[in-house]
Formats: structure tokens, sequence, C-alpha cells
């Protein structure tokens, strides 16, 4: 399977080593240079890493059940974390919330274990899991939060500022702070920017109230039922004690501030995988609650993972026939395309045909399409980004600028150059005029070469060449008049979906 766009970028991140990037901390880049540094370049080198913390994660839960209540609870844990659509599916591709599931995992596990006895190696295992987190993404402050709230709303918690293991933790976990704020010193803040303030609308949006809906379906409904009965359930007995105390307010700090957060946050990209981390505990938790509930409860539970296993088939189903090109063709005619995964091997194949032509610069319309052309051609080449709006939508503009793969880029190194540009023509219609006829200033005298249209137009590149300019684009007086908006828009069947 073609990587997913993201993930392609992360894979060019890979290649610039640094102590952190304008829209993540480092390690996900980390991981996928050590990948291919073992197995050398491809998909397997790319995501063998992810794929080997994602199948630990199931284990980690195994050990979590069994310290918290017994051994079969344990092994029933771990089958339902494989049954879990989220967590069965974690690690198939190459993304930050793959480290960081997994550290949320470790750290709640080291959590339990300081609780029960003062050993030093726990504390240490708890800070190292926390820096780990950090270093992933900006995400970690849920996990932050989410045990501050225990520590704050629990007498078990309250007790542990008294123990030096915690402050011990602490200090180890802000070690992962270091590379993030480097990174966002040298970069004058970006990465913060983008995460607090560019990629959130901080304005409420009432669409957002079916976050439960979309995570019933992301958990399967049956299991996701379940699972929130179990964090009630937990949440009565947290006066108890131990585990319960720990299993309510670690599970609450994930999934009550993710759907606050939700409300008025990035409603743009998907953001089902968000409270995964809260269902962990839970997952130990429901077996042991429906035990003695009665025998209906275990029979839920027992459909509850069965169903929810057939969703991870179901979900690795769709991946394998994104990864087929008759499955691909299958799934052409349907809202479940799987676009941001197909198109570009043969993208890659034909610009490289057409540079053996006649070489010139290569450069891409957007981000994506120019990590994904820079992935298939094994990176023997350098691809130039033009500055879109997708660009600054998903926080690389300002990483693409360091590197000199900007516009700014192109025309310092190379002005005047002979240039292949190629354009993603498939997107929504609204955007359409707005890019494609502003790219005519980005190219000079650009003329079509060729066009390729894959699977019933559901994914359509067009490929020009021209010249470098020397001077910045000026906006066009009549975008209607750009060459390269009036083909894409000739090229578009009408009815036919962007």
């Amino acid at each position: 399977m073609s990587p997913f766009g993201d993930e392609a970028f992360y894979w060019q991140e890979s290649r610039h080593p640094a102590w952190g990037y304008s829209d993540l901390p480092p390690l996900t880049a980390w991981l996928i240079w050590l990948g291919e540094r073992v197995v050398g370049h491809g998909l397997f080198g790319m995501r063998w890493p992810f794929l080997l913390l994602g199948s630990a994660l199931p284990w980690v839960i195994v050990v979590f059940g069994r310290s918290a209540f017994d051994a079969r609870t344990g092994w029933q844990a771990g089958l339902l974390c494989l049954a879990l659509p989220l967590a069965g599916s974690l690690g198939v591709m190459a993304l930050p919330d793959v480290p960081l599931t997994l550290a949320a995992a470790v750290a709640l596990l080291a959590l339990l274990r300081t609780l029960e006895e003062e050993r030093l190696r726990d504390w240490l295992l708890l800070g190292l899991a926390l820096a780990v987190a950090w270093l992933t993404h900006y995400r970690a402050a849920m996990v932050m939060l989410a045990g501050l709230l225990f520590l704050l709303c629990t007498v078990r918690g309250r007790a542990q500022w008294r123990r030096g293991g915690l402050w011990l933790s602490l200090a180890v976990a802000s070690l992962g702070l270091v590379p993030l704020a480097l990174s966002n010193w040298r970069q004058h803040g970006a990465g913060l920017v983008f995460q607090l303030v560019e990629r959130n609308p901080w304005q409420f949006h009432a669409d957002a109230l079916v976050q439960p809906l979309e995570q019933a379906i992301a958990c399967t409904p049956v299991l996701y039922v379940l699972l929130l009965w179990a964090w009630w359930r937990s949440w009565r007995r947290r006066g108890d004690g131990a585990p319960w105390d720990l299993v309510a307010w670690s599970s609450l700090g994930f999934l009550l501030p993710y759907f606050l957060l939700g409300l008025f946050a990035d409603d743009l990209r998907f953001r089902a995988h968000w409270p995964l981390p809260g269902y962990l505990p839970l997952l130990a938790a429901l077996p042991a609650l429906c035990r003695p509930a009665g025998r209906s409860w275990r029979v839920a539970t027992l459909v509850g993972g069965v169903l929810g296993g057939i969703g991870t088939l179901l979900g690795l189903g769709y991946l394998a026939l994104a990864a087929s090109g008759q499955g691909v063709d299958v799934l052409a005619a349907s809202k479940a395309f799987p676009g941001n995964f197909v198109g570009w091997r043969e993208s890659a194949v034909q610009a490289q045909a057409l540079l053996a032509h006649q070489d010139a610069v290569l450069v891409a319309d957007n981000f994506m399409l120019a990590a994904e052309l820079e992935f298939q051609l094994d990176g023997r080449r350098p691809v130039y980004s033009l500055d879109a709006p997708l660009n600054t939508k998903h926080g690389r503009a300002p990483q693409l600028a360091i590197w000199r793969r900007d516009e700014a880029g192109l025309r310092a190194a190379h002005p005047g150059a002979p240039m292949l540009l190629v354009v993603s023509e498939v997107m929504r219609e609204r955007e359409k005029l707005g890019w494609l006829g502003a790219i005519c200033g980005r190219i000079e005298a650009p003329r079509f070469v060729d066009r390729l249209v894959l699977f019933d137009g559901r994914k359509q590149f067009a490929f020009y060449r021209g010249f470098v300019p020397a001077a910045p684009p000026v906006a066009p007086a009549d975008p209607r008049q750009c060459l390269i908006w009036r083909n894409a828009v000739r090229a578009t069947p009408q009815g036919r979906p962007n």
C-alpha cells in the first residue's frame, strides 16, 4: 500500500534529521530513519518500527490487566485490545499515534505499579514513557492531563506528591520537551502556532456533537457501549481505591477533554483516534466487571468482542483493497475511495518517463504530492512544492521554507531553469479556481504535456513544462484565463465527484 499522504511527508522529514519539525516533534521521523537504515528504502523499511510498536500494545494491556486484577483478566483484556479496531490495527502505517498510544499505555502500567510498590525502575519507566510521548506529538499534553487529574483528585494520587519518585519521573519526562523546545525556538514557534492556533478555529461548532456516534463507529457500537458501561461502573467504585480510582480517572482524563476540545477545535481532519488511550484501561476493567455482573453481561462482552474483531478485520480488509489495483477499482465508485493511498506510483512513473525524455527541475503543486513523488522516486532527486494553501492548512509551509523546497527556494536555486510541474487536478470545486487559476504565475511559459487519469477520474494529474520564474508570482487579474485551470475544468467529467 502506497504511503498515506501525511505518512509520505513524515518520510521526507526522516531525510532531514532535526530536533523537530513544523508539524510534529521528531520521534516519528527518527523511527522512519531507523527503519530504512536497517532494511533499506521502501514501504517495509518505513513501516516496520511502527508495526513492531503497534504489536506490543496488546501485550502491555495484558500485563496491565494482570497487575490490576488477575491473569485471566489480563489475557481477556489483551484479546479485547486486538478486537478494538483503533487498537488492533495500530502500526500498519508509520504515524505518530503508534508510539504515542504505546507510550500512554506504558505510562499507565508504570503508574499502576508505582502505586502498589515503591520501586525506582517503575518511576523511571513512567518518566521514560512520558518523555517518549512528548517526543512524539503535542497531544502528549493529554497524557499529562490524565495523570494530573488522578494525582489531584484521588486520595492515593495526592499521596504521591510526597514521594521522591514522582518528581524523578517528571524530571525524566521533561527531557522529552527539550527537542520540542529547541525546534520551536529555531522555527520561531511554528509548531506551537500550528497546533494551538492555525489548525483550530476555537469556535463552537454544533456538528461536533456527533462525536459519540463517530466513536461508536470507530470502536464498533456494542463494544463502545460496553466500554462506557465499564467506565461508569469504575467511576461508581472509584472510592474503593485500587485499581478503580486509576481506571476511572485515567479514562475520564482522555475521553471528556477530547470531547470538549472537539467542540471547538479542528473539525476538518480525521480525529476518531484521539481518545484511544482512554479506552485502554477500560479493556481490562470490562472483563473484571462483567464476570460478577451475571451471564447476560458476559455474553454481551463476548458478542462485543467478536463484533469488534470483525470490525478490525473489515478495516484491515479495506486497507488490503487500497493496496490492490483491482480493489481500488471496486472502491472507485464509492465514498470510501482511498484517495490518499492511490495514484502516487503511477504519477511518479509518468514524471520519471517525462524527465528521461527531457531533464528538468521536478515541482509538485502541493506538499503532499511532492512528498509522494520523492518517495516513489527513492529520494534520488529533490521535489519542490508550490506554495499551495494546502501546505499552510497542514502546517508544512514553514518546514518547506526551512528545507528551501518552497517557491522561494526554487527561485533561488534554479532561476530560469526548465521545470516539469505535476498538478493534482482533483480537489473541492470551491477551491479549484482559487488555486489552479493562480498557478500560471508560478511557472513561466507553461505548456501542457500529458494527463494521467486513474480510477474513473477519481485521481487525475496534469503535467506541464515551462521555466522557473525569477520573480515572485503576481496574482492574476482573471484566474479563469489560466491555462492550468481551463485544462482541469475541461478534463473534469460532469457529475464526477471531486
